[in-house]
């Protein structure tokens, strides 16, 4: 039902470069002109501040998407939309997450691999490909030399090889609005 105004927490999962930042970005410009508090959790910048402490390996991705899980949940019981864009690559973390709340959803943004390492926005997935030897190479890079569980759990699965990122947007606003 349209209209409740209670908070709630997306969990997005994806993996690099599937448009997760981007599409919570269009949602919240959406919901804010809707009159809703909306707060993003990149994953980038949190792990800038937040997370700084932490490096890749899985101990510490854990550690850095239930910090932000945290944060999430605390925002969405004061009412706000929160929308966390980081990979989350862990099915064990993201239900750690959903356990926290009745307000977790999980988010689920999708495109092939293949159509990822063309889009490749941030050069990353090029480096990830470089030999084990060659300076630049990124390692524990997910979805190339690590692991990324697809969802066994989702609320919403949301295709970026099919939908436009505008289109994309529009099903998570619709989503959060039903939800909220």
């Amino acid at each position: 039902m349209f209209g409740k105004k209670s908070g709630i927490f997306i969990q997005m999962t994806g993996l690099s470069g599937a448009g997760k930042s981007t599409i919570a970005q269009e949602t919240a410009l959406l919901l804010r002109k809707r009159g809703r508090k909306v707060e993003i959790i990149d994953g980038d910048y949190y792990r800038q501040h937040l997370c700084k402490d932490l490096g890749f390996s899985k101990e510490d991705r854990n550690e850095n998407i239930r910090r932000l899980g945290f944060v999430g949940n605390v925002l969405a019981k004061n009412g706000v939309v929160c929308i966390m864009a980081a990979i989350n690559p862990y099915e064990e973390i993201r239900r750690e997450l959903r356990l926290m709340g009745d307000a977790t959803k999980t988010v689920y943004v999708n495109a092939p691999l293949e159509l990822l390492k063309e889009r490749d926005p941030k050069g990353l997935y090029a480096k990830a490909l470089l030999p084990d030897t060659h300076p630049d190479k990124i390692k524990n890079f997910t979805g190339i030399s690590d692991p990324f569980d697809p969802p066994l759990v989702c609320d919403l699965v949301i295709n970026t090889a099919k939908d436009s990122i505008k289109q994309s947007a529009m099903k998570l606003y619709k989503f959060i609005m039903k939800n909220t």
